[in-house]
């Protein structure tokens, strides 16, 4: 199977220096080139595509999410992994909006970036668990108590809803499929319809619509730091 191809786009030397180390230590993953602004990140990406840009938001002449609108508009087999310094829901939902398939912070651990970048190659989402934890209690405020069917959609099943459930709190479809002793392929068929229903493309988008319309149960997330242990 041929390797990852990764750009990466970070105005900061040191950054890109580092995630070029991390990525070159995977036996899957080769680095195509780099970017240290948002606008040779879009001149980079048409010229080489990329399987993964892992994008900085903040970035001269262009930054990380008018990049990442540009990149997933014109190269639809690239997809863009935002790997920044910000968790904020004021970052994360517009780089989402904007393509990315996937939202990491610089101080993730190495073996979290590398799977990251598989998983999105592979046509899921990602987030780090501190991204989806802050996340969710500042979505918290807008969400809406009620059934499914109140939000205008097809209500789920009773499965479908405890697969939303356990995805809320950062399962995996492994995790989840050892949880309610079924197949993963089941899981993933699951969220699949679930993704049908609610007229959403990935787990990430299944997981904002939940909690906004008060599926997730947010008191799993209340007392947990925000910050995970070193």
């Amino acid at each position: 199977m041929a390797p990852i191809r990764v750009l990466i786009a970070d105005d900061e030397a040191l950054v890109r220096h580092a995630l070029r180390i991390f990525v070159a230590s995977a036996p899957d993953m080769t680095v195509v080139g780099e970017a240290e602004d948002g606008v040779l990140a879009v001149r980079a990406a048409e010229e080489l595509q990329p399987d993964v840009v892992l994008m900085d938001l903040q970035m001269p002449r262009m930054g990380g999410m008018e990049a990442t609108r540009r990149i997933t508009a014109a190269l639809s087999d690239t997809r863009v992994l935002a790997v920044t310094t910000f968790s904020s829901e004021r970052h994360v939902v517009p780089a989402l909006r904007a393509g990315a398939s996937g939202y990491l912070v610089k101080d993730s651990e190495p073996d979290d970036i590398l799977h990251a970048i598989r998983e999105v190659r592979a046509g899921r989402s990602v987030m780090s668990p501190r991204i989806t934890r802050d996340l969710i209690l500042s979505l918290r405020d807008d969400s809406e108590t009620g059934s499914m069917a109140a939000s205008g959609h097809e209500p789920l099943t009773t499965r479908e809803y405890t697969v939303v459930r356990l995805i809320g709190r950062g399962m995996s479809n492994a995790e989840i499929a050892r949880e309610l002793h079924l197949s993963e392929p089941t899981i993933k068929a699951n969220l699949s319809r679930v993704m049908t229903k609610w007229d959403v493309r990935d787990r990430v988008q299944v997981l904002i619509h939940a909690v906004r319309h008060g599926i997730v149960d947010l008191s799993h997330y209340e007392g947990e730091p925000s910050v995970r242990a070193r």
